[in-house]
């Protein structure tokens, strides 16, 4: 499979509001799309609040709620590795009014994992933004470049504690990666969400952390964490650390990386004119807006939203790469094949 680059440039963090979105009720403009809902939407969230999925879509639902000219109300449900929330979602079945969000890669691997009978094609995709994933140290352990900590990894098998928002999270399948090509053995603690992995490493009750970059650079710019490779083939510059963190290519030349995307879901079988007006607020103004692309500069992620087929093509890389990974290890109870996904 090719490995693909991501565009990694990161900057300040910007702060979002962990239990509200978008503007005040009496500055919505919305355009009169056909559909104007007339009450609330509900998006789960099904991690944590805080965390890498949280604050993407509470930010993606405040620019939305100026088109639909309605609240879009954010609820944390987490669970199940993403499962429960997600499910909450599916089986709604309220005339489009409640959706999901999450890394696509969980959304299209349930199935596989067997945590929830569902498959892409019961959902439409609304892609915000890729985020890369890295791989920190907390600052009082001797490891300073991503070499002494695989050495370490060799020397302690299964002894040195790695933390992630649990199984089926980005920070568990980069460390599953990491694990694959260099035939490493760790002890896994999980947490309830990237944010509660990022804090307890930068806290010492772990070791490492290999959660996603949005998770980690406040952390990192405050010297709590120490970062030691990203998960691409291109290094990542974060602004107010003077150097890059180069990528765990240098030390493991074939590591075969893709963008992890980000995205609401609203389930496929939602009525036509919401599907309708979502496609037409991405096309009209999420794909160039300005609020999000600003956001993601400020957060270490890569603005690159899209929808439907477009979203789909470029999610699939990564929802295979996570899809045979489980079912190489043994975590998968069907083959990835049974739901139309090829090995990569």
């Amino acid at each position: 499979m090719k490995r693909l680059s991501l565009p990694l440039v990161a900057m300040a963090i910007l702060s979002v509001p962990l239990f509200a979105t978008g503007v005040p009720e009496g500055d919505m403009v919305g355009e009169g799309y056909e559909w104007q809902p007339s009450r609330p939407v509900k998006l789960i969230v099904p991690w944590e609040a805080g965390g890498s999925t949280d604050r993407s879509a509470r930010t993606t639902a405040g620019i939305l709620e100026e088109y639909l000219n309605q609240r879009v109300v954010v609820v944390n449900q987490g669970g199940a590795s993403g499962s429960v929330g997600t499910k909450s979602a599916l089986d709604a079945n309220d005339g489009g009014m409640t959706w999901t969000a999450g890394a696509v890669k969980d959304l299209g691997t349930y199935k596989v994992r067997g945590l929830l009978d569902t498959t892409l094609e019961e959902w439409r995709l609304y892609l915000n933004v890729a985020m890369p994933g890295l791989v920190s140290v907390n600052v009082d352990t001797p490891y300073r470049d991503f070499g002494e900590l695989l050495h370490a990894f060799e020397a302690n098998p299964g002894g040195i504690r790695v933390a992630t928002a649990g199984v089926n999270s980005a920070g568990h399948t980069s460390i599953e990666l990491i694990r694959k090509y260099a035939g490493i053995e760790y002890r896994h603690v999980t947490y309830d969400g990237g944010n509660a992995a990022v804090i307890a490493t930068a806290g010492d009750e772990t070791d490492v952390v290999s959660q996603l970059s949005i998770e980690q650079v406040d952390m990192i710019r405050s010297g709590q964490l120490r970062p030691l490779a990203v998960l691409a083939d291109k290094p990542l510059q974060i602004a107010g650390v003077v150097e890059p963190i180069p990528p765990v290519t240098n030390w493991i030349p074939d590591f075969e990386s893709a963008p992890i995307y980000f995205g609401l879901f609203v389930p496929a079988d939602s009525p036509k004119e919401v599907l309708d007006t979502l496609d037409a607020i991405w096309e009209d103004h999420m794909l160039d807006s300005e609020a999000l692309r600003d956001w993601a500069a400020d957060n270490a992620v890569v603005f690159d939203p899209a929808y439907g087929d477009e979203a789909l093509r470029k999610a699939m890389p990564m929802v295979a790469l996570e899809a045979w990974l489980k079912f190489d290890s043994g975590e998968a109870v069907i083959n990835p094949e049974e739901i139309g996904i090829s090995r990569p």
